[in-house]
């Protein structure tokens, strides 16, 4: 168990950096609806990477993913074909990157999140875990590595569940500032945003570059 937690170490921490969720649960937390907002968000990031994990770990095991003489050929090919598409990202993200003393325009949608209530906030958090493509590679790569690595069932998702936990850690983040500090918090969070939106195109280049090449390695050693 301890080596199937090793490996998902690295995808949960590519799950958990992510810039817009932490920008979008920060601004949140500065509207009147900060409380209900700010958990109904958490609630739905969770839910989003539990249905996603626990979908693809039931479908790995049924199609054979682990069996006793070791991980499959398609296991490896998955983590191959994922690493090429990060490294894509990668290049798209440095192409789109904004010039020096810019900043990308964020989303449309985060300048509505003043009027969101606790239905849209848990929709909108189980979509940018879950839906999220960079989310949605890591967690189905993390699934099948659970998968692979032939544990019972119950430890299974025991993996899956850290694997949720730590991937969670940085959206949950502001929320428990919030809730610890109240009003006082909003300075510390403003401060998290402004640097988050001033460093949003290299943070999620290296974060590409890093998990494409990771992948790609595990792939092409798996199938060699």
């Amino acid at each position: 168990m301890g080596q199937a937690i090793g490996g998902i170490l690295p995808l949960a921490i590519g799950v958990a950096i992510g810039v817009l969720p932490i920008i979008a649960i920060i601004l949140m937390l500065l509207t009147p609806r900060a409380r209900s907002n700010g958990l109904a968000f958490v609630a739905g990031w969770v839910l989003g990477l539990v249905v996603v994990g626990g979908v693809v770990l039931v479908i790995a095991n049924a199609a054979g993913v682990s069996s006793s003489s070791g991980p499959s050929t398609a296991a490896y090919a998955v983590k191959l074909t994922f690493g090429v598409l990060f490294l894509l990202l990668a290049g798209k993200q440095w192409r789109g990157r904004p010039a020096p003393g810019e900043q990308a325009p964020p989303p449309k949608w985060m300048a509505a999140l003043d009027t969101f209530g606790p239905g849209k906030s848990l929709g909108l958090g189980a979509a940018l875990s879950g839906v999220n493509p960079k989310n949605l590679v890591l967690t189905i790569a993390a699934a099948a590595s659970i998968a692979q690595a032939g544990l019972p069932g119950v430890q299974q998702v025991g993996v899956l569940a850290v694997f949720i936990v730590l991937g969670s850690v940085t959206v949950a983040a502001p929320l428990v500032i919030y809730l610890a500090m109240g009003a006082k918090a909003a300075g510390i969070l403003e401060g998290w945003r402004t640097w988050l939106a001033g460093h949003n195109a290299a943070i999620m280049l290296v974060l590409f570059l890093v998990f494409g090449v990771l992948l790609v390695g595990q792939g092409i050693a798996g199938l060699s």
